[in-house]
């Protein structure tokens, strides 16, 4: 697809436009609205793919919780023993289906995975995706840091959890993940996906390891890299960053045709569930 209809795409789910300009626009560039129509299931997710791994799947349970001041999806492994706790950040469409596989995928890699709603004060997650995303650009840094926060606490606190606690988190939640690392000095490691810096005077209070995913054609994001690297380097923190080239902004999502990379999103995947379990275990 045209790099540049992406990119309209990602302004679009980024608030840099409402969706009748989205439409007018991807029409234009189409060359007419059938042909915009026809791309358009190409760009917005598709959770009819979202069950990489079902809730049935004998290796983990799942439940609905509630926690102080929040509301998730719980995922354990069924296997005896203790385990590292992750909480799973969803994007800025709220905890669709496609997140919900995430925490199954990732309780299956043997941790206690917890995701949750940042929308459940606002009444949940609703199925229109444009609503959810109006919605969570209604949020303010100190509410959305306090979720994270009690998020992670409710996971180390359960049955199975051996008290450490990490997070993984895309996009929206890739700079959740990053915030976090800064407000909460007992998060054990954090992985963000393409998710925005924090501003470099903030580096200095990160006490987690960092694992840091970047988009090779995502310029809105890697802007930011340099000064975060800068930061991280001259506090002496513990990071990895990796670029992956030719990849776009949502690598990971494998309910999205237009932006999944497959041989992106394995290795980051490789390189997520080692690291988790490096610090976590």
């Amino acid at each position: 697809m045209d790099q540049k209809i992406i990119g309209l795409f990602d302004t679009f789910t980024h608030g840099g436009m409402d969706r009748r300009a989205f439409l007018d626009k991807l029409a234009l560039m189409a060359g007419s609205v059938a042909a915009a129509a026809a791309l358009l299931p190409l760009l917005e997710n598709n959770y009819a793919m979202a069950d990489i791994l079902p809730e049935g799947d004998p290796r983990i349970t799942t439940s609905a919780i509630t926690f102080q001041g929040g509301a998730g999806y719980l995922v354990q492994p069924k296997a005896e023993g203790k385990f590292g706790s992750v909480v799973v950040i969803h994007e800025n469409r709220g905890l669709n289906p496609h997140i919900k596989d995430i925490a199954r995928r990732v309780a299956a890699e043997g941790f206690v995975a917890l995701a949750p709603d940042y929308l459940n004060g606002l009444g949940g997650t609703p199925a229109d995706e444009d609503k959810a995303r109006d919605l969570i650009g209604t949020l303010q840094p100190g509410a959305i840091l306090a979720t994270s926060r009690a998020a992670l606490a409710a996971a180390k606190t359960q049955s199975k959890s051996n008290g450490k606690g990490g997070c993984i988190g895309f996009c929206w939640g890739g700079s959740a993940v990053n915030a976090l690392a800064v407000g909460e000095p007992t998060l054990n490691a954090g992985v963000a996906y393409y998710g925005m810096q924090p501003p470099a005077a903030d580096v200095a209070q990160i006490k987690a390891p960092l694992l840091l995913h970047y988009a090779g054609l995502d310029d809105r994001t890697n802007a930011g890299i340099p000064a975060f690297e800068a930061a991280l380097k001259a506090a002496g923190k513990t990071y990895q960053i990796h670029v992956y080239d030719g990849a776009n902004h949502a690598f990971n999502n494998d309910t999205n045709s237009a932006r999944y990379d497959k041989t992106a999103a394995d290795l980051a995947w490789s390189r997520s569930i080692a690291f988790l379990k490096k610090y976590l275990s």
